[in-house]
């Protein structure tokens, strides 16, 4: 089913305004060993917040033999925000950064003026077969931090701050939320929240940011008199206190923060609010300009026709 044959629902009495602004479903991209939903961005919007970017990986079964090869391919301008609920992924960049991407953890890549980075399956671990499940976001850099030294920052499960609200577990991954802040540096403000409900919870949306979206990972929640399910993104109105009703066993995350400082452009893996910089960064990659990525130097993804 097309996201947009879909109503928005209604989250509250029908003498107000709907609560919920849009919904997007999650378009299938089919990589081979992996099936993934492209969210973000979508024909009828671009961005929540800062997120311009927002992809759900499997969850999927690697047979032994079979695992990720996502070859080396370079960034500008904007952060890789990684999250695994199953499942590991080799992370190496062009800085030297060679770190085992695990469950619960947040990697935060800050690409600035320019990164290059891979993910893999370790062959060790792809011999035996394993199964992969998670998130990855695109943050769009305000303008005055696109051109920053590219930086890799590794936050452990352990380091994020976990809180029970509603009868649900929330871990607030990155900014600020429900009174608690995240460690990870992030250079707008945002926030990201993992929520898992085992049984039935009700989930109050931060509040205090203009742009807010809510993603259903697994399970099903409810919006006043509708429900909807796995791969589909709410977009919230703004100003409003919005609360959502997950069922059992549901998982969802919260995002959003402020609107960017002006229209960002995209091709390929490049974001930026300059076309021409986009362009530069195209000729750079055909001409092999970007620096290589240490322990993976033979392959490269090339830029597309």
């Amino acid at each position: 089913m097309s996201w947009t044959n879909v109503p928005p629902p209604v989250c509250e009495d029908a003498d107000r305004e709907p609560d919920v602004e849009l919904v997007i479903e999650a378009r299938t991209r089919d990589l081979g060993d992996l099936i993934v939903g492209r969210v973000l961005p979508s024909p009828r919007r671009r961005l929540v917040g800062p997120f311009i970017f927002f992809d759900h990986m499997g969850p999927a079964e690697l047979a032994p033999g079979r695992g990720l090869n996502v070859r080396p391919h370079p960034h500008i301008n904007l952060a890789t925000v990684t999250y695994l609920f199953e499942g590991e992924i080799m992370h190496r960049d062009s800085l030297g950064s060679a770190q085992v991407i695990r469950p619960g953890a947040i990697n935060w890549m800050t690409a600035g003026r320019g990164i290059v980075h891979s993910e893999r399956t370790d062959a060790e671990l792809a011999s035996r077969g394993s199964r992969v499940h998670g998130l990855q976001l695109w943050v769009a850099l305000p303008t005055a931090h696109e051109e920053t030294e590219p930086q890799f920052d590794h936050y452990p499960a352990e380091s994020l701050p976990a809180l029970t609200l509603g009868g649900a577990e929330l871990r607030v991954l990155a900014g600020e939320a429900y009174g608690v802040r995240s460690p990870v540096r992030t250079l707008s403000r945002l926030f990201y929240v993992d929520v898992l409900a085992d049984g039935e919870a009700t989930v109050g949306v931060p509040d205090g940011y203009p742009e807010r979206a809510a993603y259903v990972v697994a399970g099903a929640v409810r919006c006043g008199e509708a429900r909807v399910e796995r791969g589909t993104m709410l977009v919230l109105a703004p100003g409003r206190s919005i609360r959502l009703a997950a069922e059992p066993g549901t998982r969802l995350v919260l995002l959003g923060g402020e609107p960017l400082d002006g229209p960002r452009h995209i091709y390929w893996n490049f974001v930026s609010s300059s076309p021409e910089r986009i362009e530069r960064a195209k000729h750079d990659w055909k001409e092999r300009r970007f620096p290589l990525v240490p322990g993976d130097e033979a392959e490269f993804i090339p830029l597309p026709d």
